[in-house]
């Protein structure tokens, strides 16, 4: 497997993201990982072999700049912050990282997805209500709501949401608000949620940063959501 680390911009701000990809010949379909509000770490670096084993060119991004990743949660929070709470900052930033991506001579740019787990999972479905030219996009435990909800036939992407059933921080309602702004979208959209789970389910190192309620990994409900995407991957990029 190849792996590099890869410089590139959004504007003023220089970005350090992670490559990794089988060797192969012709192009593959590329996929952009997101990291979780604590910054690129080994969780979505893991992901991103992950893909890259399964033949994709896998590229995880990174949100804040210069790699920087938080050393507590309120740091986490005024990093997630800046970006939150401007859809159309967000949105460029991913934006970028896909360009990136998209520009790749190992790259299909007709066949391009993107996956985040929690905060990047905000920012997939950000990517997707933006109307970026991608074929699907899977949220992990990630937020649900917007300040810039999507526009009738705005969202070319098909969208996958995988959300705990018991997760605090992604209550009922917010599901709800979801799926019907996907409905006046006219997005083609699923949404997954698992019983008995919580929020990070997918990260095994969950609730042991910082102890959260309502934080906790869950394998059952990791592997069953990872067997999701592949199923969706394989959809799409048929």
């Amino acid at each position: 497997m190849k792996t590099e680390d890869i410089d590139y911009r959004d504007g003023d701000v220089t970005l350090s993201g992670f490559l990794a990809y089988e060797e192969f010949e012709g192009k593959r379909p590329g996929i952009l990982v997101v990291h979780e509000a604590w910054g690129l770490g080994d969780h979505v670096i893991e992901r991103a072999k992950m893909l890259a084993a399964l033949g994709y060119v896998a590229f995880a991004v990174d949100m804040y700049g210069d790699r920087r990743q938080a050393a507590d949660l309120p740091s986490a929070m005024v990093l997630i912050g800046d970006l939150r709470s401007s859809p159309a900052k967000l949105r460029g930033r991913i934006g970028a990282a896909l360009d990136t991506l998209l520009a790749m001579p190992n790259v299909d740019a007709s066949r391009i997805a993107a996956i985040g787990f929690c905060f990047g999972g905000t920012t997939v479905l950000e990517l997707a209500r933006g109307g970026a030219d991608v074929k699907g996009v899977v949220s992990f435990h990630g937020g649900l709501e917007t300040g810039a909800p999507a526009e009738a036939g705005a969202v070319k992407a098909k969208v996958l949401v995988c959300t705990g059933a018991d997760d605090p921080m992604i209550p009922p309602p917010q599901v709800v608000a979801f799926e019907e702004e996907m409905r006046n979208a006219d997005a083609d959209w699923q949404v997954i949620s698992y019983g008995g789970t919580v929020h990070s389910f997918t990260n095994p190192e969950a609730g042991k940063a910082v102890s959260l309620p309502g934080v906790a990994y869950n394998e059952k409900t990791d592997r069953r959501s990872w067997a999701a995407m592949r199923a969706f991957f394989d959809e799409i990029f048929t």
